[in-house]
């Protein structure tokens, strides 16, 4: 059983950045893939950002690339992501989420095998 806990989020205005992490506890972190999900009022909950478990690969939904970068240290048992050129529409809930011995280049929730509570972020206009 892996447990996922997220920071770092918060209140930005336009054209900020953040940076979450996910510390993970709880099982043998470089097994699983990793990503980053959102889900922002009334929507439902969308993928943002994948990490292979070496880190090797990356994969991102079109409206971040360029923006946000996924990464990890597999020491630390963390993932992270690097937000930047924050806009309004960023405004969600981000959860992680773990992939057993997954690609790195999955964005389906089923696909994902454990979750966070999520952390908010909130970008003012």
């Amino acid at each position: 059983q892996v447990q996922l806990v997220e920071s770092g989020g918060g209140l930005v205005q336009t054209g900020g950045s953040l940076r979450l992490s996910c510390s993970a506890s709880g099982g043998t972190f470089s097994n699983y893939a990793m990503g980053w999900f959102r889900q922002a009022p009334g929507k439902e909950r969308e993928f943002v950002a994948a990490i292979s478990w070496t880190g090797d690969n990356t994969y991102y939904q079109d409206s971040v690339k360029g923006r946000f970068t996924i990464s990890r240290d597999n020491a630390k048992g963390t993932v992270y992501l690097q937000m930047s050129s924050l806009k309004p529409e960023d405004t969600a809930v981000y959860y992680c989420a773990a992939d057993w011995r997954g690609s790195g280049r999955r964005g389906k929730i089923y696909d994902y095998d454990y979750w966070g509570q999520g952390t908010q972020v909130t970008v003012s206009s």
